[in-house]
């Protein structure tokens, strides 16, 4: 089968790259649709063991048993495939422009373990970018099976449909969000928009979709669909806000860079054991805070539906924001897209608590629209951060179904992108792309 890599083969028609874009999604949207089942259960399962701990205190010394071994399963893993540390994003955007290659099935048995045991363990790690890297992994598997005049171990991926596909696949599944799955691809992974490309893509999207929603019963993520939009006089806050996360976004990518920095410089913890101060960590805030532990979508579902009082929401906030940076250090398997998300709806929550509720007392905003602002504060710190403004904001209304907060999200997106471009501070994965060693 002539490759549509080679520029002498004759190129495949539309409706057969569709085809095999929605057999990688579909296979993708399995792989992803199993971790997070199984991460799932046994993390509600883990919940409740956990709960009882000071009624039987010898939960305690067995748990930290438990992450001992974590680190050093973790730490082996990572170690004999190292191009599963981090997210994996970078990883697969790396691939995609053939500055690196990996044996496809390696990765993908590497990664589901190392991340499913990383979020088992409570570190503050999405499942998103192992997603995209999983699933850009079972595109490369397709890839090799329909060229196999290139299935050498670790062949070049420059520029395949496949691996783009499954990674939009991989997002789409991971967030119920196939549209923004397939903008991530064109926005963030930077691929230029030709029709076979937006035809895997999207139908790689859609099998993914089908795939988590119809085998695995996944629907939409936050229960937000009713949330009300701000009325059109209050929209300058809505830009006032873009502006304020625009700076919150920048210092986050520059106090994770420097932690990673520091991190990799110290010698105080031998390699082995480098996983082990964050998972430890992971366990002490897991008895004490465990809305912290994890992602952050149940703590996303809180902040988003109740008011909080200022001092917890203070707490919450410093905690998980030194939390989720300090899971991501020692090269652990783990995804930084839901952990920022939850960043964006704590600030968007306290900004809805202090100048928009004072606002309101005035008369100068709309007191039934505060609970919108979380929406706004997850789009804008994610475009921010990310730097990948359309994406953001639509993954942020795929997974809550907020759709009427639709302009108050472009909004405070492409303000709060702006700003950081303004400030000069590289997107997130940029810089950790920029510090891989090959």
């Amino acid at each position: 089968m002539p490759s549509p890599l080679d520029p002498e083969a004759a190129p495949l028609s539309l409706p057969v790259m569709a085809v095999r874009g929605l057999a990688v999604g579909l296979c993708a949207g399995g792989v992803v649709g199993l971790l997070r089942l199984s991460h799932d259960r046994a993390a509600s399962r883990l919940a409740l063991w956990l709960d009882g701990w000071r009624e039987a205190l010898w939960i305690v010394p067995l748990w930290f048993a438990v992450l001992v071994a974590l680190a050093l399963i973790l730490r082996r893993i990572v170690r004999e495939t190292p191009l599963i540390s981090g997210s994996g994003i970078p990883q697969t955007e790396l691939a995609l422009a053939g500055r690196l290659s990996f044996t496809w099935w390696r990765v993908l048995l590497a990664k589901f373990m190392g991340s499913w045991l990383a979020l088992f363990g409570g570190l503050a790690l999405g499942r998103e970018g192992p997603s995209i890297q999983m699933g850009g992994a079972v595109g490369a598997g397709f890839h090799a099976f329909w060229h196999p005049s290139q299935s050498e171990a670790k062949p070049c991926l420059a520029g395949s449909p496949y691996l783009t596909g499954g990674a939009v696949a991989g997002l789409a599944a991971a967030f119920g969000a196939p549209i923004a799955g397939v903008l991530f691809a064109f926005e963030e992974m930077k691929c230029r928009r030709t029709p076979p490309l937006i035809a895997v893509s999207c139908a790689a999207a859609l099998g993914a979709h089908v795939m988590v929603r119809a085998v695995f019963g996944m629907g939409r993520i936050l229960p937000f669909a009713d949330f009300p939009a701000p009325a059109l006089s209050s929209y300058w806050i809505v830009a006032l806000e873009g502006v304020v996360f625009g700076f919150l976004g920048v210092g986050y990518n520059r106090t994770l860079l420097w932690l990673h920095d520091t991190e990799a410089r110290q010698t105080l913890v031998p390699d082995r054991w480098r996983a082990l101060p964050p998972l430890v960590c992971a366990g002490i805030i897991a008895l004490f805070v465990p809305q912290v532990i994890g992602g952050g979508e149940s703590l996303i579902i809180s902040v988003g539906e109740h008011g909080v009082a200022l001092g917890t929401l203070a707490m919450l906030l410093v905690l998980k924001y030194l939390f989720a940076q300090y899971s991501t250090v020692a090269a652990i398997p783990g995804g930084l897209l839901m952990p920022i998300l939850c960043l964006g709806a704590l600030w968007g929550r306290a900004w809805a608590e202090l100048p928009v509720a004072a606002l309101a007392a005035h008369g100068l905003s709309d007191p039934d629209a505060a609970q919108s602002y979380v929406l706004f504060g997850m789009a804008g710190y994610f475009a921010a951060t990310v730097r990948a403004p359309l994406t953001g904001i639509m993954l942020v209304m795929e997974m809550s179904g907020a759709y009427a907060c639709l302009p108050g999200s472009l909004l405070a997106g492409l303000v709060a992108c702006r700003v950081a471009n303004a400030l000069r501070c590289p997107p997130v994965y940029d810089s950790l792309k920029a510090r891989i060693r090959f």
